[in-house]
């Protein structure tokens, strides 16, 4: 894609309305000082002493804050705890100007939360709180009911499976069976770390390993031949430093990732590159070409350390007239 078209794509961003249905987790990062570090009287260990402490939409959440930034409207239905991480993780969407009115609240579940504690920018020992017991068939039903609902009236779904305990996030095997039944004359693109071979009538984006655990297979190009099969729809397999690989009815495109100098934080560039696919699709780019944005969008993410990162429309435009150098 030259540069006037991507110009002409990103300037139909504002007018989409994308639905973002899966797990939405509260990224919590706490800043610790180590010049303040210390010692429990009551057990002899180092206390960490937090001097700040930042709250952003992750998982599904982070594909929002993605789609936001590229000036997409964006609908919000998961579930999340009746507690004050469920609060938080509320006004951090809300923030970001996402529509929050659906998602489904329950003392019944817990918000997940990854709580990240970072000393001098390396993150130390992860804190995570996840449901670990099946979605209660009341609130799937309720889940179900939003999707049936706000499903005609978007331009397009992301469904972001994150959680690896079968049917303990949102989308359990009725919800997925219920996007197959919505899926027709709608772009759906999906995404999942444990199940994305189960999914069947709406396009797919996996990294190497969810594809050739979903396949059995292990060359790429079988894997993503097999997923286009099952699908009939588009897939998208990530092959991290190399780019991405598309298959779809015109065959196979290997579609290069944009080369980015000094560090990087590979965190969430899944997400980033489902963000920018997804936006293209309903935009009116082809698969190859909606993957070249992806790639831009995740080559402006990645170098941003630490944070949840996103890409604006600027700064995609800026990644394409680098490469054009």
């Amino acid at each position: 894609m030259d540069h006037p078209a991507l110009v002409n794509l990103l300037a139909r961003l504002p007018a989409l309305t994308l639905l973002v249905v899966g797990d939405y987790f509260l990224d919590r990062y706490l800043e610790i000082d180590p010049s303040l570090a210390e010692t429990s009287l009551e057990t002899g260990l180092e206390v960490h002493q937090v001097v700040r402490v930042r709250n952003a939409p992750g998982a599904a959440g982070t594909v929002t804050s993605n789609l936001r930034a590229l000036g997409v409207n964006v609908i919000a239905l998961g579930v999340i705890g009746d507690d004050g991480d469920g609060y938080e993780l509320k006004r951090a969407l809300a923030a970001t100007g996402v529509d929050i009115a659906p998602l489904v609240e329950s003392r019944e579940r817990f918000t997940p939360t990854y709580t990240k504690p970072l000393r001098e920018g390396r993150e130390l020992n992860r804190i995570d709180i996840k449901n670990r017991v099946p979605l209660p068939g009341s609130i799937e039903d309720a889940v179900i009911a939003r999707l049936r609902h706000l499903a005609p009236r978007v331009s397009g779904i992301i469904v972001v499976d994150q959680v690896q305990e079968a049917n303990c996030g949102v989308v359990t095997d009725s919800v997925r069976a219920e996007i197959a039944a919505l899926a027709s004359g709608q772009i759906v693109v999906a995404e999942s770390r444990e199940r994305i071979g189960l999914f069947r009538g709406v396009i797919v984006q996996a990294n190497t390993r969810e594809a050739r655990r979903a396949t059995g297979l292990d060359a790429i190009g079988e894997c993503g031949a097999e997923l286009l099969r099952r699908n009939s729809c588009p897939a998208l397999i990530t092959i991290g430093a190399e780019g991405v690989r598309v298959f779809d009815a015109a065959g196979s495109a290997h579609i290069p990732a944009v080369p980015v100098r000094g560090p990087i934080d590979t965190v969430g560039a899944g997400d980033s590159v489902i963000a920018g696919f997804a936006a293209a699709l309903c935009a009116g780019a082809n698969p190859r070409e909606a993957a070249e944005v992806g790639n831009l969008v995740a080559a402006v993410t990645i170098q941003q350390i630490g944070t949840t990162g996103t890409a604006t429309p600027e700064q995609v435009l800026a990644a394409q007239r680098g490469i054009e150098k």
